[in-house]
């Protein structure tokens, strides 16, 4: 066949109705549809195709005997986007597939590079979220003297490691589209330990000002795990930032634990209101918020979608328990690091 002898893969349907059942098997770059057929007429194929696909973005090319200007024009009308009258030159018509194929395969590249951009930018939008976050609560405590003086080097202390966290997310992602992207936790590993540390000296003040008394329970010996420590600390906080917004004046645990064989959790447990059953299958999905904090401008409903695919990223799990006397649980799960 000719478009196979070009390195085509063709696959082929003696019927309207087995078309549609091959596209939805397997939506191909291109069809090549007869305008005129027994049963089903090429009309027909394409809107059962139109309907099976949104938006639609597979180029048809109409294959017709007919000289017919009026069944043209329904055909561009209906959205096909060239034709071949039969009989055709097979130069003519591996010189329409060519073109169009490319142009579907330029769009689809173009629409790949937009997805990853939107991407890039709602991972940089929220992983900046928490440093600034911080540094607007101290900024705001110092502007309005709510803070007793010998307190006040501990504020400048947060706003100068929250800037400096910032600077070092943009740099890590421009230096990551700088050679390419890769895989940022090959070879690196974090100290639970030393993660749970760190949130408590970054966020002490910030859960003391929302009346929660935290618990931390540190691991009870060397626990390292194979992830990256700055992106277990973005992960981390996250769950705590969260814990914050949702269950002031209540109880919080942070503690370090043996999961399953090989592996270490880090748990983010509080005792809030807890996510209602019905609603905890949308918990992790993209731009969800399943609950509504009226001053929470800055929010966008990604911080547990990003972080669960973090943690797989990295041979790890991440996810969510309903505790039984109320509150959640959220547990991080990754892979043990030798020390």
């Amino acid at each position: 066949m000719l478009l196979a002898r070009q390195s085509y893969e063709v696959v082929t349907a003696g019927s309207g109705e087995e078309a549609l059942e091959r596209f939805e098997a397997s939506p191909p770059d291109l069809v090549l549809l007869d305008m005129m057929m027994p049963g089903m007429d090429g009309f027909e194929v394409l809107a059962g195709l139109r309907e099976r696909r949104h938006p639609f973005d597979v180029p048809v090319v109409f294959v017709t005997a007919a000289q017919d200007r009026d069944l043209l024009l329904r055909a561009f009308e209906v959205g096909a986007v060239d034709y071949v009258t039969k009989p055709f030159l097979p130069e003519e018509l591996l010189a329409r597939v060519n073109a169009h194929v490319g142009l579907k395969l330029a769009r689809d590249r173009l629409a790949r590079v937009a997805r990853e951009r939107e991407e890039l930018v709602n991972l940089v939008a929220h992983d900046l979220k928490n440093p600034l976050s911080s540094v607007l609560f101290a900024s705001d405590i110092l502007i309005n003297d709510g803070v007793k003086p010998e307190r006040v080097p501990r504020y400048l202390q947060m706003i100068h490691e929250s800037a400096q966290d910032a600077l070092g997310y943009i740099r890590d992602y421009l230096e990551s589209r700088a050679h390419g992207g890769g895989n940022p936790h090959a070879g690196a590993s974090a100290d639970l330990g030393s993660t749970l540390d760190w949130l408590m000296q970054r966020y002490e003040m910030q859960l003391e000002a929302r009346g929660i008394a935290p618990t931390v329970i540190p691991p009870a010996e060397n626990a390292r795990v194979a992830i990256d420590e700055r992106v277990l600390r973005q992960v981390s906080e996250n769950l705590v930032t969260n814990a914050m917004k949702y269950a002031a004046n209540a109880p919080l645990t942070l503690a370090a634990q043996r999961g399953a064989p090989g592996f270490w959790r880090l748990v983010v447990a509080d005792r809030g209101p807890g996510i209602p059953t019905a609603r905890q299958r949308e918990l992790f999905r993209p731009f969800t918020r399943l609950q509504v904090d009226p001053g929470d401008t800055i929010s966008s409903g990604l911080g547990l979608s990003l972080a669960k695919r973090i943690v797989e990223s990295a041979g790890g799990q991440l996810w969510y328990e309903a505790r039984a006397r109320g509150g959640s649980r959220f547990v991080i799960e990754l892979p043990e690091v030798a020390p």
